[in-house]
């Protein structure tokens, strides 16, 4: 979803409390992958896996000029064809510790294998998100959660698209010459984005 969706999906949502809350969920997750230094992974459930808020991510990493956005997607099954950047198993999660940022994207209930990664995870030092359903397991294991009850006024994916773009969209502190080159650096990108067929990567 490009920035001019987002800014019209935040325009009908003006008045409700999501585009203060995903604001503030991207705020956590920015500053914890950028005072680390990066170690994003990016894990969903069994049955659903969160490539598309993967690409967003690398989209924003690109654009905001902040590598560290950039997730690792973790998957639940690994084919030996899939590229490298599709090959990472479960097992990553087991290397995961202190300076590590752990998103977990689970529209339903993990199975308790994923659980006791996680768990694991966050006691070897790993920060802890989640976007969720409300699970309670879940909730138990994150440090910050944003939970989307199915009935709410939106959905998911909706609020991944707006925690993904708010979390790149923050300048860095710094001058503001610096500021508005990253904006024209934007518009540009955002018009040729505009105009261009969607990437095949993920």
């Amino acid at each position: 979803m490009d920035a001019v969706r987002v800014a019209l999906l935040r325009e009908v949502l003006a008045g409700t409390e999501w585009p203060a809350v995903t604001r503030r969920f991207a705020g956590v997750l920015r500053s914890s992958v950028v005072s680390h230094g990066g170690g994003l992974l990016l894990v969903g459930t069994a049955e659903y896996e969160p490539w598309h808020l993967a690409a967003h991510l690398v989209d924003e990493a690109a654009w905001s000029g902040l590598p560290e956005l950039a997730p690792t997607l973790v998957r639940h099954r690994v084919r030996p064809s899939d590229p490298a950047h599709l090959a990472v198993g479960l097992g990553r999660l087991e290397a995961a510790g202190r300076g590590s940022t752990l998103l977990v994207v689970a529209p339903d209930r993990p199975d308790g294998g994923l659980l006791e990664r996680v768990h694991d995870a966050r006691r070897a030092g790993a920060t802890v998100l989640s976007l969720d359903r409300g699970d309670r397991e879940v909730h138990g294991l994150a440090h910050e959660a944003l939970t989307v009850a199915e009935e709410q006024d939106v959905d998911l994916d909706t609020v991944q698209h707006l925690v993904s773009a708010a979390a790149g969209e923050n300048t860095l502190p710094g001058s503001s010459r610096r500021g508005r080159r990253r904006l024209r650096d934007r518009l540009s990108r955002l018009a040729d984005q505009l105009t261009s067929p969607p990437p095949t990567r993920w």
